[in-house]
C-alpha cells in the first residue's frame, strides 16, 4: 500500500499540524508513505529518506541528518547562510 500526500500540514495551525504528523507518524510501518511538503519540521519527524527539490532539481538525498546537514539544503530551506 502506498499514501501519496500533498502538503498535508499546509494552512494549519501548529496543534492541527502535529495531530496530522503524530497521526502519520501512526501510519509509519503499516504502508509506504510519499509526503510532499515544506514544513520542515514535519519532515524531518515524519521522514526515513528526504530528497530536497528546488526549481525541479534535486541537490540533495538521503536520511533526514545527513539532509539537514547539508549546506545547500540549509541555504534553501532553513534559511541560513554559509
Amino acid at each position: 500500500r502506498l499514501l501519496l500526500l500533498d502538503e498535508p500540514v499546509a494552512g494549519m495551525g501548529l496543534e492541527e499540524s502535529q495531530r496530522m504528523v503524530q497521526f502519520l507518524a501512526g501510519l509509519k510501518g503499516r504502508q509506504s508513505i510519499i509526503l510532499v511538503e515544506h514544513d520542515m519540521d514535519a519532515v524531518f519527524t515524519l521522514a526515513d529518506r528526504i530528497s530536497v527539490l528546488v526549481y525541479g532539481r534535486i541537490i540533495a538525498s538521503g536520511r533526514p541528518e545527513e539532509v539537514r546537514a547539508n549546506a545547500e539544503v540549509r541555504r534553501a530551506y532553513l534559511g541560513e547562510e554559509s
